[in-house]
């Protein structure tokens, strides 16, 4: 299971954390976005405790999705040691997903 982050508790989680972090950028009613989640729920299992695997819902959390300037979505921000890496194509299979990750 995906674990939802929020505006508040972003920074925190994303400093602490000892694994690359990836995060989910979607909002209900995107059926592009549904589809990427249960990606992105499917690669978490794969990679385990190699990846930290987050989702944020930009309609309820609006201060991150808008500090990295996304305009579309879904989108995949990837962070490594705390700071922002790279955008990873929102829409993809898991391997290509991974895939990236490993080239990152």
């Amino acid at each position: 299971m995906l674990h939802a982050i929020t505006d508040r508790e972003f920074d925190r989680v994303v400093e602490a954390s000892m694994a690359p972090v990836l995060v989910g950028f979607w909002k209900p009613g995107c059926g592009h976005c549904h589809v990427l989640m249960e990606e992105l729920a499917q690669l978490h299992e794969e990679m385990g405790a190699d990846l930290l695997v987050l989702t944020m819902n930009t309609d309820e959390n609006f201060q991150i999705p808008a500090e990295l300037e996304i305009m579309s979505l879904p989108a995949l921000a990837l962070y490594r040691n705390g700071e922002f890496v790279k955008f990873i194509g929102g829409i993809g299979k898991r391997g290509e997903i991974a895939k990236q990750l490993i080239e990152s």
